[in-house]
């Protein structure tokens, strides 16, 4: 019998998928109340995203911004 029980906990664990971090984290921060984080991860985002694009033919425009 605990075979049996240990057998299909693996198999409902192998067939889980598990959702994206985007996912996670909006159902982090809708579940837990903290708003807050929202701007927090918005600016992170821009920021990360100016990174990426000063790699990119779009650099001269990007650094006329500061």
């Amino acid at each position: 019998m605990k075979e049996q029980r240990q057998n299909e906990f693996e198999r409902a664990a192998r067939e889980e998928t598990s959702p994206g971090f985007l996912a996670e984290l909006w159902w982090f921060l809708r579940d837990n109340k903290k708003w807050w984080l929202l701007p927090i991860v918005a600016v992170l985002l821009f920021f990360g995203a100016l990174v990426l694009l000063t790699g990119t033919g779009l650099a001269p425009f990007i650094y006329t911004l500061f």
